[in-house]
């Protein structure tokens, strides 16, 4: 077993006479590290350690301004260390902590120091503080994984997630939670509201990995409501336990290559047997999320009726196939095939003929929880843009000095904090409706706060390009994050329908309700 290696003592004027290509030690975050060894390995040549401001020095403005916090937790740069600063204690902290932020606005209003909400009572904040422990020490470093290698998220992840019950908070309030122990304990499955499905959402986004987060049993949430709120009881029974124990993976396949927000154009087809006790469905599906790795597929049909909606297994006949997007594959988008597929009538979630109302009451849910999602990402990237300006400096002076960069992240705080604020007032509805008195009331509302939260998402990630510069488009490094923003941030506008269809679909709901005596 190896000994702990014992760190040393010493002063800023021992590290200062460690000057020199033969003996060569920094200071970072009252940290002492002994570069000598590493000089020739340093990617950016040794004349950079070797500078009078750095040899012997305390480096750590000329580090932050190159590096992430994340580089001095890799083992292979932990193992440098050899001291510390008697008499001083390090301070700095990167993306993935367990703690509150103090960036301002890094945090929703609600969470910020000194503030206050209606909406958030004390289950709520020791939700928040169990799952984001969990998404530290669990989710974040398998999703930065998982980035890197493409791979769906760890089974282990899944698992630990099963365990505390996440899956099923997740797929929202609801009978399912019934005696089910929350998250160690810490809300009660009656209590449990949709500010806390809200509050679990928005940690898990923080990981900054968008495709690891729809691999993230995405499916389950958009493609499980049809099954828990019009299955069949002995589907119910088979099914939803399977799915939120995690050993099995569902998603909801609509979109096809013919029709995506127009789901009346959908070919994907239902004919029943001649004894009338099965389904065969044929057809094709595109752009589904987790479908490449889905055990269950809850399928949008034409039937006789009309538009059916119906629970397919993976078996005979289906067959999928990884579709390759701008986020990574962790996603398991797929094009699914439906050849002559025989499902028994049993599976059918909803009337038949109905699957409209069906789709319509998930689809409420559905982009509720996108921008639960696009709230908190574009907060992160409102952080990241926040910590640069202040750390980064150009022509002698912090990034912050410049007004035209001001006036950037100004504007991005506005998008994000309007976003929240909505998203939240909405949330607080859903609270005190019925399931049917959401699909009556919040379509549009949802719709539109749907296609404000996309855009304005876009908006902050062409603005947070332009600050980072030319790191805002590099896959690693200082920019990663807003690099990623950008590159998946279009994915947000399209899924749970496109941007126009939505305001569209907002603006037809508020024509509907208009009174007929509401003259200019």
């Amino acid at each position: 077993m190896a000994t702990p290696r014992q760190l040393q003592k010493l002063t800023r004027d021992n590290v200062a006479e460690h000057n020199k290509g033969g003996d060569l030690w920094v200071i970072i975050d009252s940290k002492v590290y002994d570069l000598t060894r590493f000089k020739n390995l340093h990617p950016g040549g040794a004349a950079v350690l070797l500078d009078d401001d750095i040899a012997g020095q305390d480096a750590t403005d000329a580090f932050y301004g190159l590096h992430r916090h994340e580089v001095l937790e890799r083992p292979q740069y932990q193992r440098l260390q050899i001291g510390y600063i008697e008499g001083e204690t390090p301070s700095l902290k990167g993306r993935n902590s367990s703690e509150i932020s103090r960036v301002p606005y890094a945090e929703p209003t609600w969470l910020a120091e000194g503030y206050h909400s209606p909406y958030y009572k004390e289950s709520h904040r020791r939700l928040q503080q169990a799952v984001r422990k969990f998404h530290h020490e669990v989710i974040f470093p398998d999703a930065q994984a998982r980035e890197e290698d493409g791979k769906r998220p760890s089974s282990e992840v899944i698992q630990k997630m099963a365990e505390v019950n996440l899956h099923a908070m997740r797929a929202g309030p609801g009978k399912h939670l019934k005696g089910l122990t929350l998250m160690g304990g810490v809300v009660k499955p009656e209590e449990f509201d949709y500010f806390h499905e809200l509050i679990i959402h928005q940690e898990i986004t923080r990981c900054g990995a968008r495709g690891y987060g729809d691999g993230l049993q995405a499916g389950a949430i958009i493609g499980l409501p049809p099954v828990l709120n019009f299955g069949q009881p002995e589907v119910r029974a088979r099914v939803v336990p399977e799915v939120l124990s995690g050993k099995k993976f569902i998603c909801l396949a609509i979109s096809e290559a013919f029709a995506g927000s127009d789901v009346t154009g959908l070919k994907t087809t239902a004919t029943k047997t001649e004894d009338g006790k099965h389904w065969i469905v044929t057809g094709t599906k595109k752009w589904i999320t987790n479908g490449h790795f889905a055990d269950y597929f809850t399928v949008g049909c034409k039937t006789d009726d009309g538009f059916t909606v119906i629970l397919v297994e993976r078996g005979e006949g289906v067959e999928t196939s990884s579709i390759k997007t701008s986020y990574s594959p962790t996603a398991g988008t797929a094009y699914i095939t439906f050849d002559n597929v025989k499902v028994p009538v049993e599976n059918t979630l909803g009337p038949e003929g109905g699957g409209i109302f069906v789709m319509l009451s998930n689809f409420n849910h559905e982009r509720w929880v996108m921008i639960t999602s696009s709230a908190r990402a574009q907060r992160g990237i409102v952080e990241e843009c926040l910590k640069w300006i202040s750390q980064r400096k150009a022509f002698g002076k912090p990034l912050a000095s410049q007004a035209v960069i001001r006036s950037k992240v100004a504007a991005m705080i506005a998008r994000v904090e309007s976003v929240q604020s909505w998203l939240e007032n909405i949330t607080h509805q859903m609270n005190n409706m019925s399931y049917k008195e959401q699909a009556k009331n919040l379509a549009g509302p949802i719709a539109l706060l749907k296609m404000y939260a996309t855009q304005t998402a876009q908006e902050t990630a062409r603005d947070a390009v332009q600050i980072f510069g030319g790191r805002g488009i590099t896959r690693t490094g200082m920019g990663r994050f807003v690099e990623h923003y950008h590159r998946t941030i279009t994915f947000d506008s399209l899924l749970g329908g496109a941007e126009d269809v939505l305001g569209d679909l907002g603006v037809r709901q508020a024509l509907r309700a208009m009174p007929s005596n509401a003259k200019l």
